[in-house]
């Protein structure tokens, strides 16, 4: 018992050591130390991994048998200052936010004000997609497991920066195309959370923000999270997010994500999320005398609605896992025996991670100011250092692939904006380019002159302006005036009729998260 207690004492040592040599002004909190196989020198390996990552600054949250373990920060909120990072520091969550609005509709089907299987229609009659059948079908449950028929991010333009309203949104979503049969295929998709929002608001009587603060945030005692950028210089002491580049970090500033709040707008600390794993663990209790939702709703929302594909490459990084799936809000797979109940999320700047061990009543949040893999390499090293067994270098191999996925989109980059043939001219002279050309689906977009040179414009989003360079023929480099977190330079191309009259635009800006190739702009003038 006494070398027991020199033990945990020790462990609580050089975690509090640890938080002073990093210049950390609050003290972490360590509320508990669990037994098993836990590395004394937790604090240590997540401070050495932000140094190798050049990552600013992060928060960790470790929840374990109810009491968290560890919640500080490390490292700074900006580059290049001295503000640290500490447990209260707030960071986007973005689709961490999920599990909060599936959270909501459970709430609601227990108050019997909706039910999983309703048919969205019963509560938006308005909205349509690709397909009659799918429109009229479409199901409640359906909006929360990706499975809707749409592709990866398939539509997210329409909210990007824009002045859509989520329902305006939807609205323009019928003219996106199907990637995959409905409720047969696996295509990550943010507005059937908007959808999903706007269900709560009409099922719930109130906004999306508004149950969600006044009905999850401040039970559970999350008085630092908030919904909007709006509120943030309010709330004080938060994060700067950062564009991660192959040559290091750049600044950028918060972007407003109001109109697809349900699908990533909360924005939180490792200290209030750490609340929120334990009622996630607790199987929705908050504390002895009340629930956020019951028992059987926190099975529903971990059982496996959709098959998510496994590749090869996926199973030899990890080869304890043989499924993966995607419940209501969450990621589902096994991983050394265990269920693994996990998401993460990308904001422009921000990444994180949300990783659950339910059997050993485990959970992990890891929050940064930077967009890199690091968040998901470190909760799966940290799972580890609890379960034991055999232990791979998730660190090492998450920053070399990192590395060179950034070095390979550089290169993308390049590839799309060199010109392929020299001393060409466009068929038609630059004042031919000039006009307006409609997308039904995303708006106008105008091409214009100032000072000699050729102006793109989507002007759904006032940011997106581009100056156009001759490449060759008739496509133009694309560089924007503004530096964005998931594109650079890209190109268009005037696409002449039979008349050779220019008619149409076609884009190509490289990146993994926003589809410019969506867009089918017609000149209207």
């Amino acid at each position: 018992m006494k070398l027991r207690l020199i033990k945990l004492l020790t462990i609580l040592t050089l975690l509090l050591s640890v938080g002073s040599s990093l210049g950390q002004t609050s003290e972490p909190v360590v509320v508990a130390v669990p037994s098993g196989p836990v590395a004394a020198d937790i604090a240590t390996l997540i401070e050495k991994s932000r140094v190798e990552w050049s990552v600013p600054g992060l928060s960790v949250a470790i929840v374990k048998d109810g009491q968290v373990f560890l919640s500080r920060g490390f490292g700074v909120r900006e580059f290049g200052k001295t503000e640290v990072v500490d447990g209260d520091t707030l960071f986007a969550i973005a689709s961490n936010s999920k599990a909060f609005t599936a959270a909501a509709i459970a709430m609601l089907d227990e108050e019997g004000k909706l039910k999983w299987s309703d048919r969205v229609q019963q509560h938006l009659p308005w909205l349509e997609f690709y397909d009659r059948y799918v429109s009229t079908e479409l199901r409640v449950d359906d909006l929360l497991c990706h499975r809707s028929g749409l592709g990866t991010f398939s539509g997210d333009l329409l909210w990007w920066g824009t002045s859509y309203t989520p329902e305006e949104v939807l609205r323009r979503a019928r003219h996106l195309s199907a990637k995959g049969p409905f409720r047969a295929s696996y295509g990550y998709s943010n507005l059937m959370y908007l959808a999903a929002g706007e269900v709560i608001q009409k099922a719930g009587g109130q906004t999306w923000q508004s149950f969600i603060e006044q009905r999850i945030l401040q039970p559970v005692g999350m008085d630092r999270s908030v919904t909007s950028i709006k509120a943030l210089d309010a709330k004080g002491n938060f994060a700067t997010p950062h564009k991660s580049l192959v040559e290091g970090v750049k600044t950028i500033p918060w972007y407003n994500w109001d109109t697809m709040a349900a699908a990533g707008g909360i924005i939180s600390s490792s200290n209030d999320m750490a609340k929120w794993v334990r009622v996630q663990l607790d199987r929705g209790c908050i504390d002895d005398s009340r629930r956020l939702f019951s028992e059987t709703s926190s099975f529903r929302m971990w059982s496996p609605h959709t098959i998510i594909p496994l590749s090869a490459a996926a199973q030899k990084r990890s080869p304890t896992t043989h499924f993966r799936a995607y419940g209501l809000g969450w990621n589902l797979a096994d991983y050394k025996g265990r269920m693994l109940v996990s998401h993460g999320g990308g904001y422009d700047g921000m990444y994180s991670q949300v990783m659950l061990v339910p059997e050993e009543n485990l959970g992990i949040v890891v929050l940064t100011n930077s967009m890199t893999g690091l968040p998901s390499s470190l909760a799966n090293t940290i799972v580890d250092e609890f379960l034991g067994g055999e232990k791979r270098p998730l660190l090492l191999e998450g920053l070399e692939r990192d590395r060179k996925d950034r070095e390979a989109f550089s290169q993308r980059v390049s590839d799309v904006t060199a010109q392929k043939v020299a001393d060409t001219q466009p068929s038609r002279s630059p004042d031919a380019c000039m006009g307006t050309y409609r997308c039904p689906l995303y708006g106008d977009i105008t091409v214009t002159k100032e000072c000699d040179r050729l102006v793109l414009s989507l002007l759904p989003n006032p940011e997106l302006v581009a100056d156009l360079t001759h490449l060759h023929y008739d496509t133009w480099k694309i560089t924007w005036r503004k530096e964005f977190a998931w594109f650079a330079e890209g190109t268009v191309q005037f696409v002449p009729d039979a008349n050779g009259d220019f008619q149409e635009l076609r884009l190509n800006v490289p990146n993994d998260d926003l589809w410019f190739d969506e867009l089918q702009p017609v000149r209207v003038q």
